[in-house]
């Protein structure tokens, strides 16, 4: 989205009011010569939840024993992509003008680089701060839920993300075995969850209309129902239009 420049060439401007100060500039009202482009994208969300549920199996299977600690280094170089993916779906959905998707997106971006580094590296302490990590993935996880509720499939998404990160966080400064047993099989809740989403939202762009319920409501629900004086609604005053954030 970007917001054109006055067209100024070929007219000329009023003339300022006689009571203008000498020396300042005067701006006229600009509206009438203002437009506002959109640009239509594919929707980035059903990668950014396939790629949570291909990383989250791969981290549960090593959590549960189902690959050998000998496959850390590999489990961390197939984890690794997710970042680049979830960045991605992150810069989209900011110009897609969805700011909780995106937050969310990048966050998760954020959380499997320095897994994948810390786990690549065998860094001291390694397991220790990847634990804290884990437990601020759960505040910011319980402040996100509170405002994506409208959007009751990344909500679900969200929702038993929780556990998980409370699981692997408490795991990591603990040590205790079946908290990490306890964390992997939550991955693979979450691998479940995030899949359904993701397929979900993929069939209802390819038909433009929900076939698998994705429990929308309330401004998301508008979003995708309403015509296009809703998605224009309140548009000067969004980020990219507005003078400030």
């Amino acid at each position: 989205m970007s917001a054109a420049s006055p067209a100024a060439d070929g007219g000329d401007l009023p003339a300022p009011p006689p009571d203008t100060p000498p020396g300042r500039r005067f701006e006229p009202d600009l509206r009438s010569m203002t437009r506002i482009n959109l640009r239509p994208i594919a929707s980035p969300m059903p990668l950014g939840f396939f790629t949570i549920a291909i990383a989250s199996v791969m981290t549960g299977c090593l959590q549960l024993g189902l690959l050998d600690e000998s496959a850390r280094a590999a489990v961390a170089l197939t984890v690794l992509p997710a970042f680049v993916l979830q960045l991605l779906v992150s810069v989209l959905a900011f110009g897609a003008r969805d700011v909780i998707a995106a937050t969310l997106m990048a966050v998760f971006a954020g959380s499997w680089l320095p897994y994948s580094l810390i786990v690549l590296s065998d860094a001291a302490h390694g397991p220790e701060v990847l634990g804290v990590l884990n437990l601020a993935l759960l505040c910011f996880g319980a402040l996100m839920t509170a405002v994506t509720r409208p959007k009751r499939a990344l909500w679900l998404v969200l929702a038993v993300s929780l556990p998980r990160w409370a699981a692997t966080g408490l795991a990591g400064v603990t040590g205790a075995e079946w908290l990490t047993r306890t964390s992997g099989a939550l991955g693979l809740v979450v691998a479940l969850v995030a899949m359904y989403t993701a397929f979900a939202l993929m069939i209802e762009d390819m038909r433009s209309e929900q076939v698998l319920p994705v429990g929308r409501s309330g401004p998301a629900q508008l979003a995708v129902e309403g015509d296009l004086s809703v998605q224009l609604r309140n548009l000067e005053r969004q980020a990219g239009v507005r003078r400030t954030l």
